[in-house]
């Protein structure tokens, strides 16, 4: 016997739409948890990059978050820190919490693969620090559950129990990890060495598969090229704004907080990495933290900024005059350095690697200066051998992404679409010649970055929109 049923459709819409936007409200009283606003909508992606590693693995993956709070071990840093989750943990779940574990295994059945670790629930702690995703002291994870999108959650505390259990099963030959190849004794390194002591005693081993992980992390799925975007839109319309208010900046950090105030407010997810802020001879300092120095009339400031959107990183650096004008110099050797950074971005393509060509861009920059020299009876005293930095880096969940591998590697590695690098040239030292027979001569650094996707035949600058020609500065600077 059937029997018929009527449905509302609007009704039932209705309802879906009433339970999204409960989640919703959900989602964001967890906030701090989350490297995005919009971290439920992102729970497919997140499945998605989970099983696209599964399916490369023949035994499980067991990967530690972050261990702990800032601070929890010196309690006076705790003031001074904020958690910034591993770049592996975060790419595989979008969690930016401590004391969490994941379990991939691709021995078992496809519902059971995926498993969550989470630490108990702490109502007196989660008073003093807000909400924090747990299993309740009955089990009970069911609000975790709906916004991860793990059907599996167990407490952090049974890890060990778990693992070992896996380990006992004739399933499991071995299990994996991640961890950079280099002894370098961060967490990574710690946890895999306890790993290792638990596999010993099943006679089975830890294998680490970082670079199966990089290998596919490296290249940007269309939901992160389409954050790329807004991050690098951030970055270019917080410059622009800053370039506005130009005249009120009398020190490098009035400018670096100005520029970050800008980033900021525009988006959710905050910065890529802090900004500098060099003027003058700072700017050849490449990692230069002090931001608190004048910025004087006749030198030139370098910024090095970006805003993130959810995870993804942007990374621009633009060379601007203190005094609205470029000196004859100084336009000479900016225009060197831009001439570079066309040349390198013409060259750029699937199939190369970074070696290749950042042996070129900075042999094309060499002569170049070499040119200058002769031709402006000038001088340099560089600081360095030929080469300062690479011309260009990966970028993406981190901003040198794929840092857990070993330089050597990545710069071998070739190119592929939907990888994102940078493409930022740059000059430090002290420069003089004579320019329609006035004498110049100064001590500078000038970088100017960009952000570059790979495609098919090669690439794309997404942050093109981001003024860096003399011409276009200077207008924006004097109007």
């Amino acid at each position: 016997m059937f029997q018929i049923y009527i449905v509302n459709i609007k009704k039932v819409k209705k309802i879906i739409f009433t339970l999204m936007e409960k989640e919703k409200l959900q989602q964001k009283k967890y906030s701090a948890v989350f490297i995005s606003s919009n971290g439920l909508e992102n729970k497919a992606e997140y499945a998605r990059r989970r099983k696209k590693l599964l399916s490369q693995l023949k035994s499980p993956l067991v990967l530690a978050g972050i261990p702990r709070e800032p601070g929890s071990e010196e309690e006076y840093t705790s003031t001074w820190n904020r958690l910034v989750q591993t770049p592996e943990f975060l790419y595989l779940t979008g969690i930016n919490q401590a004391g969490c574990f994941l379990i991939l295994d691709p021995t078992k059945e496809e519902s059971k693969q995926e498993t969550l670790f989470l630490p108990k629930k702490d109502t007196f702690k989660e008073f003093w620090t807000g909400l924090k995703l747990g299993v309740e002291a009955n089990g009970n994870a069911e609000e975790a559950s709906v916004l991860t999108g793990f059907d599996s959650i167990k407490v952090s505390c049974d890890l060990e129990n778990y693992v070992k259990e896996l380990l006992q099963s004739k399933e499991v030959q071995s299990l994996n990890t991640i961890f950079s190849p280099e002894n370098k004794e961060n967490h990574y390194r710690k946890f895999f060495k306890k790993l290792s002591k638990w596999a010993k005693s099943y006679q089975k081993n830890v294998e680490n598969v970082a670079e199966i992980h990089i290998s596919e992390r490296l290249v940007l799925s269309d939901f992160q090229i389409a954050e790329l975007k807004k991050a690098v839109g951030y970055t270019g319309d917080a410059f622009k704004a800053s370039l506005k208010k130009w005249e009120t900046f009398k020190t490098e950090r009035d400018l670096a907080l100005h520029l970050d105030y800008e980033m900021l407010k525009r988006n959710y997810s905050d910065l890529a990495f802090p900004t500098i802020a060099a003027s003058g001879e700072n700017a050849c300092c490449l990692h230069y933290v002090k931001n608190d120095e004048p910025l004087v009339e006749g030198n030139m400031v370098l910024l090095d900024f970006g805003a993130r959107s959810g995870s993804v990183c942007a990374d621009i650096s633009r060379t601007v005059p203190v005094s609205k004008k470029y000196s004859p110099l100084q336009k000479l050797l900016y225009n060197i350095v831009l001439e570079t950074q066309k040349f390198h971005e013409s060259q750029v393509a699937p199939g190369k690697t970074l070696q290749e060509l950042n042996d070129r861009a900075w042999d094309y920059l060499n002569e170049k200066l070499a040119e200058f020299c002769k031709k402006y009876e000038g001088s340099m005293e560089l600081l360095y051998e030929k080469r300062p930095h690479g011309i260009s880096h990966f970028i993406g969940e981190e901003v040198h992404e794929g840092g857990i591998l070993n330089r050597k590697s990545l710069m071998n590695l070739p190119l592929k679409k939907g990888m994102l690098i940078s493409n930022e040239p740059g000059v430090y030292g002290k420069f003089s010649a004579t320019i329609n027979g006035v004498f110049y001569s100064e001590t500078l650094g000038i970088r100017i970055e960009d952000d570059l996707l790979l495609t098919e035949t090669g690439c794309e600058n997404i942050s093109k929109e981001i003024p860096k020609n003399i011409e276009d500065l200077e207008y924006i600077l004097k109007s």
